[in-house]
This record gives structure tokens, C-alpha cells and sequence, in this order.
């Protein structure tokens, strides 16, 4: 069977099986409900290109729903579409601010898909439609929503809903039972501190050169695991840690609070508790039978590390087929929240909302949006989607380990999105990514004894200011430093 005949089966059989809910939801003012409408999406992609996000988000509902034709508007720039600028300074419209010049005109979307990071700017705008009432006069269930969904949202809008999202994404930390039993050390538990992590770390990190056992790593991938400044991002979002001021135009890090941070991170490295480069590249040569090497925790190495959602299933497949892998050891494993900051203990990293949704203030169809809205988030679709889906479903009901594996999978609906203090501020200048460039190079100094902390954050806090006066100048331009 092909993936066209497939789909069709599976529209068939999704429709079927969501009868009864949309029997009930195709009623409309229009009499009949049977009467054609237009129903206008602005999604920050080329959408009649994408597959994905029909199957995604549109297909069932479009087959359900004939009458009702979905009008998609990107925010992606045209002019851009398939070739850069020969001039310097024409830059793509950012589609944050198209969406809003969008939802403001004279023909404005209906649905409209949105960023996490956005979502508090246009609230503050005015520009979407609260939610709340339409929740409360269906009785749509908000309860079984998991806290980083619901929760974040909320945080975003002042305590109210102004949008909803089917599914997220979170991290954990993930921590094989077998090193923390070895070294007679009590296992993590949930909301643990990030001090606390690194004293587990201290304890269980044990040996020399290639044979070395490390306590912690920042990613199980190779390539992140003893890198600072990804650990440096990891460890101060949740913190909502400022590099500048409220307009981009002084660096703040000049400061006891980052110097704080950077003496903690380069102590990891001082102590060896994450496992180095120069360590990896001896421990490959010594172990070159072991078929998960370029992975710190399956590979037995470390103790403790950071792990996106997507990738633990991988983890607990190796382990289920362990004996398929020559040279594998299986051992028993399970997670917790990710390390929070006793300042912010409700916030986590990396947590993404998506398939973000609002309506529009102006929208001109605000009575099939809504359907629109309440169709994609209900529990039907979860239950469909549940078992196939890479991501976490916002419906808790539907959050639950495949192929049988057994983990604490409340560990990734505990801890909520940190609010962007930031993101208007990228947007408006695109090359403010630099200044994190210079700290990311003036840790490494530090970490090679070239320079003392708070010395580089001196030199990264002048550097940077410079900097941004080049941007508050010209904010398009490009800037060497």
C-alpha cells in the first residue's frame, strides 16, 4: 500500500471514529452548518508546500469539515522565497512582525499559528482574542492539559488563555540506576537544585584517561555534552539571566551574578566532572567495539545528563533490544526534572509549545476558528495522534511511554516554559546574536587559563557595548567584531 492509499485509510478511519464529536461541533449560525466558509490560517510557512503540517494539523480536520475551506497566509517573506538579496541591507521581514501588520489589516487571518516567545507582545497588543469565554461557554476540559501548556500560557497572558497548543516538547535529566548503586549514591529525585546535581555529580565521577566515569554531561551527544556555552544557555535561561538592558543599548554582565554562574560552570571542567574532548577521543580509540560510543550516558560513561524528550525513546529501545547490540551491557535507567534554580523553581529549558494557536482579534470567521482551535486541541485528536506523535501530547491522558517502556514520564510535564524577556529585542536587531558570541569566546579564554572570570566579563561587557551602539546605529547592518 502506498502513503496516499495509507492516508486515505487512515482519514477514513479517523473520521469514524471522531463522528460523534463533530456531529456536535458543525453546528453553526448559518442554519444548515452546511453553507461553504472560508477559514483564513497565517503559519510562518510555505504552507501549500509543506506536507507536514497538513497531516499534522489540517487533514483531519478538513475531511471532517468539507464546507469550511482553509485559506492559508504565510508570514515568511516572498521576496526571499527561493533567493537572498544581492543588497546587504534588504533583509526578510521578520514574520513575527508580519503576523501582527497581518492581524491588523484590512483582510486579517482567522487562526493564527504563534511562537511561544511572541505570544506575551501580542497579548500586550491587543491583537488576539481571549479564549476564556468560548472555553467556558462549550465547557471545553482545560483540566487534563499538562502544566507546561496550559500553565505557560497562562503565564504569558496574565492569567488568561489566549491560545492553545496540541503538543510540546521538554527536557529531563537522565540517570543510569547501575553507576548511582555502584557508588552507593541516592538517585536524583524530581526538582532537584542544580548545586545539588553537581555534588551527585562529584560523588560519582571516578577513575583516570580513557576509563574515566564522569557524574554529569549537558547533552548525551558527544558534541554538546562538555560544551560551556551550551551549558551557559542551559543554566542561565531558566534564571532569565540578562546579557543587557530592556532596549539592547548596555551589557549587564559585568556582574557578581555572572561571575556566579561562570565560576560554577568552569568548575565542572576544573574538576573534571563532564567528560572533555581530549578524554572522548581516547576513550574511541580504546573502546571501539561498543556500538553507541559517540553517546556519553548509552555508552555507560556518565552518570547524569540532559535529554530532550524525542531522544529517550531511542534510549529505551537500545535497552528492550539490547541483545541485538554486541558489546552492549543493558542497564536500568529512569528520569527526573531537569535541575532548577531555587530563585526560579517553576522553570525549565527547551520547553517548545508547539502547534501554537490564537484567533485574531479582527478575524472575520471567529466562530470556525474557534472550532478549528477546539478540534485540534480536544481529546480526539490527541487519542489519535497520541500513538504516532514524536512529541508530547498537551493531553495528559495521552502522555505515555511507548513500546511498553517504564520511566518517569512526569518529569516532563512538571516544570514550565521560562517567559522570554528577549525575543522583541532579537527581532529588532538581527545581529544581537553576536554579543553572545563574544561571551561564548571570552569563556573559552577563560577556560584555557588566558584570562581570570571576571576580567573576560569585563572585556565581554566593553566589547559588547560597543557593539550594540554599532546596531543601535544601523540595526541591518552587518558587524564585525
Amino acid at each position: 500500500m502506498n502513503k496516499y492509499a495509507r492516508r486515505t485509510v487512515l482519514l477514513s478511519l479517523s473520521a469514524g471514529l471522531l463522528a460523534s464529536t463533530l456531529t456536535a461541533c458543525t453546528k453553526t449560525s448559518s442554519g444548515d452548518g452546511k453553507s461553504e466558509r472560508v477559514l483564513r490560517i497565517a503559519t510562518n510557512d510555505y504552507v501549500n508546500e509543506n506536507e507536514y503540517f497538513r497531516q499534522q494539523f489540517t487533514e483531519l480536520f478538513e475531511f471532517a469539515n468539507p464546507n469550511i475551506k482553509l485559506e492559508f497566509v504565510s508570514t515568511l517573506d516572498e521576496r526571499f522565497r527561493y533567493s537572498e538579496s544581492s543588497d546587504p541591507n534588504d533583509k526578510p521581514k521578520d514574520p513575527a512582525d508580519r503576523l501582527s501588520e497581518l492581524m491588523t489589516g484590512d483582510n486579517p487571518p482567522d487562526v493564527v499559528m504563534i511562537d511561544y516567545d511572541h505570544l506575551p507582545e501580542l497579548v500586550s497588543s491587543n491583537v488576539l482574542k481571549q479564549l476564556d469565554q468560548d472555553i467556558a461557554k462549550d465547557k471545553f476540559d482545560t483540566s487534563d492539559i499538562a502544566p507546561p501548556v496550559i500553565e505557560g500560557i497562562k503565564r504569558a497572558g496574565d492569567g488568561k488563555i489566549y491560545a492553545l497548543a496540541p503538543t510540546f516538547d521538554s527536557y529531563a535529566l537522565i540517570y543510569n540506576k547501575k553507576m548511582f548503586d555502584e557508588a552507593g549514591v541516592p538517585y536524583p529525585a524530581d526538582k532537584i537544585t542544580w548545586d545539588q546535581t553537581f555534588d551527585l555529580a562529584r560523588r560519582l565521577s571516578k577513575g583516570e584517561g580513557a576509563n574515566r566515569k564522569f557524574g554529569f554531561a549537558f547533552s548525551t551527544f558527544s558534541s554538546r555534552a562538555s560544551n560551556l556555552n551550551y551549558g551557559m544557555r542551559v543554566y542561565t535561561e531558566p534564571l532569565q539571566l540578562r546579557m543587557f538592558d530592556d532596549n539592547a543599548e548596555k551589557m549587564t554582565v559585568d556582574s557578581d551574578q555572572w561571575e556566579k554562574v561562570w565560576k560554577t560552570l568552569l568548575q565542572l571542567k576544573t574538576e573534571k566532572l563532564l567528560p572533555q574532548p581530549s578524554d572522548d577521543l581516547k576513550r574511541r580509540g580504546s573502546n571501539e567495539d561498543h556500538p553507541f560510543q559517540d553517546d556519553e550516558f548509552l555508552s555507560g560513561r556518565v552518570a547524569m545528563s540532559l535529554i530532550d524528550y524525542r531522544d529517550v525513546g531511542s534510549v529505551a529501545n537500545v535497552m528492550k533490544n539490547a541483545h541485538n547490540y554486541k558489546g552492549l551491557t543493558p542497564f536500568d535507567w529512569d528520569v527526573v526534572t531537569i535541575p532548577v534554580h531555587p530563585e526560579t523553581p517553576e522553570n525549565g529549558y527547551g520547553i517548545r509549545l508547539d502547534g501554537l494557536m490564537g484567533i485574531s482579534a479582527k478575524a472575520q470567521n471567529t466562530e470556525d476558528a474557534w472550532k478549528f482551535i477546539k478540534f485540534i486541541n480536544g481529546e480526539e485528536w490527541a487519542r489519535l495522534k497520541g500513538s504516532s506523535s514524536s512529541s508530547l501530547m498537551a493531553r495528559q491522558k495521552y502522555i505515555k511511554p511507548k513500546d511498553g517502556a517504564e520511566f518517569n514520564i512526569k518529569a516532563f510535564t512538571t516544570l514550565l516554559p521560562a517567559p522570554a524577556v528577549e525575543d522583541k529585542l532579537y527581532r529588532k536587531l538581527p545581529n544581537l546574536y553576536q554579543v553572545r558570541t563574544i561571551g561564548n569566546r571570552k569563556l573559552q579564554d577563560v577556560s584555557v587559563n588566558n584570562l581570570q572570570v571576571r576580567e573576560a566579563l569585563k572585556q565581554w561587557q566593553s566589547e559588547g557595548d560597543a557593539l550594540l551602539q554599532k546596531m543601535k546605529d544601523n540595526p541591518n547592518a552587518s558587524v564585525d567584531h
